[in-house]
């Protein structure tokens, strides 16, 4: 396996391309790149096309997919509202790699049609205006149990229409693009959600739609109001600053520690006593609620890469794709390019791309889930290690 990668932060869109092109035409001497994955600043967006062109002449590939952000990782960077251009390369050994292009007035389910989930992964990018994920997930997670789903949703600009997606050097402004990895490579997935348990575990007893009721039988604020009371300072500020709550994957499990949570927002409360989340809530679920800071989303990820690093310490990463949240960053962290830096400094210097998405996809507790403020990082481990 073989893993490269560019970045350029020159404003000008063809010098850009220039630049990024240069760096990566001798990268794979031996065989041609399997797969390329390009993310561009709103700057670069109407070169996309030409660049998919340009990367499988000059640095051949097989494929080639790539959407537009806000903010674009890569060369050790998290480059915030100024223009760059990262590229992404890999050589996939013993793989191959299918192109998925879902356009929005399908259902989209035939793309995972036959994928093994014990052999297979895909990688998505999604526009957020015209492909609704959620509903796409939750159907995937049906009709094959286990196949991961990572990536996230274009974020360049907050109008339709206005974001790019790239596949094989064509340019679509809707809909969602990826490709299917099958075969012999170990891809890894890790979610931080970037958020701490405070109180207990509590049954839903009452619901409607996204608003909870009741806990254990109990106005769910009045029980809030008692948690927030028993709160230390800190986190009565870190509560009061935003709140959110965490609903249990696996109730099957006879205790339930971070990571076991799929973490929504808390919106409010309403006069009878509800809270409503953004999400659906039936009777029955276990929830609990969480707070969030940029010291816990700090440890959370750091506790997640290390522990993927401990849990397997004779594999080798050869390269990362890192999707992290656009209220991430500066906007969150005290000083730039945490998310990436937390990645490199366990790993290594290896090549990391991604960008601050408008929803980022990854698996929690085997399905696959749309998320918000999260970092889903995406591993490419080099195959024959020991751990494989």
């Amino acid at each position: 396996m073989r893993c490269a990668a560019a970045l350029s932060t020159t404003r000008n869109s063809q010098a850009a391309l220039a630049e990024v092109v240069d760096k990566l035409s001798g990268s794979f001497p031996e065989a041609p790149a399997d797969l390329i994955v390009v993310f561009a600043s709103i700057h670069h967006a109407d070169i996309l096309g030409q660049l998919g062109s340009e990367l499988t002449a000059r640095c051949p590939a097989r494929h080639v997919i790539g959407c537009t952000g806000e903010t674009i990782i890569g060369d050790g960077r998290e480059v915030e509202g100024e223009p760059a251009l990262s590229v992404w390369a890999i050589r996939l050994p013993g793989s191959e790699v299918r192109p998925i292009r879902i356009d929005p007035s399908e259902e989209g389910l035939d793309v995972v049609r036959g994928l093994d989930p014990g052999r297979d992964s895909i990688l998505l990018l999604g526009d957020p205006f015209s492909f609704a994920p959620d509903p796409w997930l939750q159907k995937v997670n049906s009709a094959v149990p286990g196949l991961r789903v990572m990536g996230g949703m274009a974020s360049a600009s907050q109008a339709p229409r206005q974001n790019r997606l790239l596949l094989d050097g064509q340019v679509f402004e809707d809909g969602a693009v990826g490709v299917a990895i099958s075969g012999e490579i170990v891809i890894r997935s890790l979610v931080s959600q970037g958020c701490r348990p405070i109180g207990r575990p509590m049954i839903v007893t009452k619901a409607e739609r996204n608003m909870i009721r009741e806990l254990g039988r109990r106005p769910s604020l009045v029980v809030l109001r008692e948690i927030f009371e028993d709160l230390p300072p800190e986190d009565q500020e870190r509560a009061q600053s935003g709140l959110h709550i965490g609903r249990v994957i696996n109730e099957y499990q006879e205790s339930f520690r971070r990571g076991d949570f799929l973490v929504r927002n808390v919106m409010g409360a309403d006069d009878t006593g509800g809270i409503a989340i953004t999400d659906l809530v039936r009777v029955g679920q276990t929830v609990q609620f969480h707070v969030r800071d940029a010291e816990t989303a700090d440890e959370d990820l750091r506790s997640m890469v290390e522990g993927e690093r401990l849990d397997r310490p004779g594999s080798s990463v050869a390269g990362a794709l890192l999707f992290s949240c656009n209220g991430r960053g500066t906007r969150l962290f005290p000083g730039p390019d945490h998310d990436v830096r937390v990645i490199q400094e366990r790993f290594g210097p290896i090549p990391v791309a991604g960008f601050f998405a408008m929803g980022e996809i990854g698996p929690v507790g085997g399905q696959n889930f749309v998320h918000g403020f999260t970092a889903s990082v995406v591993l490419f481990e080099e195959p024959g290690s020991k751990d494989d």
